[in-house]
């Protein structure tokens, strides 16, 4: 039997800022990863430049932050990396939470649908945050583990763009949970998230930024600030 499902995005939708910085602060708080810290920020610092200059999109700026973000936990264990998710879901992520977004889960949860956040930060995180929320499933960017550790890289494709709405279809197969979409609702906030919206036969942009707000109008979608 076919369940209604609502999908959220996470950044921007669920919370009011940026939850990969959360990895950062996780190092920055207790002076490790310096070095890495310092390569991250100048790989891609004149991306972010050219992305200020309008010289690349969204998308090609934001992509290869979300591939590259498995570099500062590189080295670890599945299980020691836990401690990295439970401190940026219980002390970094409850100031940028949207009390809206977590009734509208809420809502949903009592609607008996299942709930789905889609993001393009490492998958593991996304479920820490799915747990700590009430969501049922979460969809991310998967990091490359060899031998129980994390490697540094991703593995398959950043969670962004097209691939929101293919992830999070391969992993519903992969799970055998088959989903009304027509009658599920989508949330989202960017114009990256446009392939997740149309995936559901109810669109809400939910705080929308200057870029999604002209697409949700013309397509007549529900629009909550």
């Amino acid at each position: 039997m076919q369940r209604k499902a609502a999908f959220f995005d996470v950044d921007g939708t669920l919370t009011t800022g940026r939850v990969w910085r959360g990895i950062m602060d996780y190092f920055g708080q207790r002076g490790e990863r310096r070095l890495i810290n310092a390569l991250f920020w100048a790989r891609h610092m004149p991306i972010y430049f050219a992305f200020k200059l309008k010289l690349v999109g969204q998308s090609a700026f934001r992509r290869p932050w979300a591939a590259n973000l498995p570099t500062y936990f590189s080295g670890f264990t599945v299980e020691d990396a836990q401690a990295i998710w439970d401190y940026v879901v219980e002390e970094y992520l409850p100031p940028l939470l949207r009390p809206d977004a977590l009734a509208l889960i809420q809502r949903h949860k009592r609607a008996g649908d299942l709930v789905v956040l889609i993001s393009a930060g490492p998958t593991p995180l996304q479920e820490r945050i799915a747990a700590a929320v009430g969501a049922d499933l979460a969809v991310g960017t998967e990091p490359e583990v060899v031998g129980g550790r994390y490697t540094g890289r991703s593995r398959g494709p950043v969670c962004m763009d097209e691939y929101k709405a293919l992830l999070t279809r391969d992993k519903l197969n992969a799970l055998g949970i088959e989903v009304d979409l027509s009658a599920s609702h989508a949330y989202a906030d960017s114009a990256g998230d446009v392939g997740l919206l149309e995936m559901a036969g109810h669109p809400v942009a939910l705080h929308p930024d200057a870029h999604l707000r002209p697409i949700a109008e013309a397509h007549g979608w529900e629009i909550i600030e």
